[in-house]
């Protein structure tokens, strides 16, 4: 599917089983960190709306003025955080270097790369918008010697 051409109703009519529209007060610059910060590709950018690539699959990002007509807009915080109590998991992306490219971008690192007991190695970093982007990568599993 060519995201650039696609009408809106072809597009909404392919999505299929779970998905995320995510409210920013700016489109262009959420586009900005997730393109920077994990390397997501972005299509249809506008004031408005914009669709997001990760790991062959797409959410939206939506404007909070696009959402005049929904009875969500009525519950977003004026100030960050937004997003407390869910964490937005991106599994194919290398912690270490999401967060360093986070840092050189300004944003803020909530939890430096560390290696997690469920093995995963992440880092948690708060968009402006205050939403939690954890770049996950599985660990290494070391095999064990032969004859040990």
């Amino acid at each position: 599917m060519d995201f650039e051409t696609v009408s809106p109703a072809e597009f909404g009519a392919s999505l299929k089983g779970l998905g995320l529209n995510i409210l920013v007060r700016d489109v262009a610059a959420e586009v900005r960190f997730l393109e920077t910060v994990f390397g997501m590709e972005s299509h249809r950018v506008s004031r408005d709306f914009a669709i997001m690539a990760y790991g062959g699959q797409v959410f939206q990002l939506h404007g909070d003025h696009t959402y005049s007509q929904n009875p969500l807009l009525g519950l977003l915080p004026e100030a960050p955080p937004r997003g407390a109590g869910i964490e937005i998991r991106l599994y194919d992306s290398d912690p270490d270097e999401a967060a360093e490219r986070a840092e050189r971008f300004g944003a803020h690192v909530l939890q430096a790369p560390s290696d997690r007991p469920h093995g995963l190695r992440e880092t948690f970093i708060l968009c402006e918008n205050g939403y939690a982007w954890v770049a996950s990568r599985v660990l290494r599993v070391e095999e064990p010697a032969a004859g040990g």
